[in-house]
């Protein structure tokens, strides 16, 4: 296999030369493709937009804390609460504009059960922002009351 010219006997030497051509063809239709393009980015559209204030809408929430402790004794707000006003107290939570939070601090030694019924109980009713809250320490918090986890 030979490379060079179509001359066979002169010089047998492989061609040592780079095809400068196809590089200067594409570097060429670059070149045009940058002229059309460069004036259609530079181009812009004055358009009057509207002015917003940047004053965030402070509207705070209702926050109910709901605490069961490990023996089942639920306590809203810190007070201690049998299931019945339990279920008053939620139905009138449901009913206010805006509905409030309920934020569950729940014993770790608390049985589900309880847990399950307070949160179905808070769905009949309609309050359907619930949170819970736990300490990232590890310690016990008394923050919610008398009795609280």
């Amino acid at each position: 296999m030979a490379f060079g010219g179509f001359q066979s006997g002169r010089n047998n030497a492989p061609m040592a030369d780079i095809n400068v051509i196809p590089l200067v063809d594409i570097m060429l239709v670059l070149l045009v493709i940058f002229i059309i393009t460069a004036p259609l980015l530079t181009h812009s559209v004055v358009i009057d937009l509207p002015k917003a204030s940047n004053t965030p809408n402070e509207t705070r929430n209702i926050v109910v804390q709901f605490a069961i402790n490990d023996a089942g004794q639920m306590y809203w707000d810190g007070e201690p609460v049998t299931r019945g006003e339990m279920v008053q107290r939620l139905a009138e939570a449901g009913a206010r504009q805006p509905t409030p939070e309920l934020h569950l601090r729940v014993d770790r030694e608390a049985r589900y059960a309880a847990l399950a019924d307070v949160m179905s109980e808070a769905s009949k009713a309609g309050v359907t922002k619930v949170g819970f809250v736990t300490d990232p320490s590890g310690a016990v918090s008394t923050a919610a009351g008398p009795g609280s986890p």
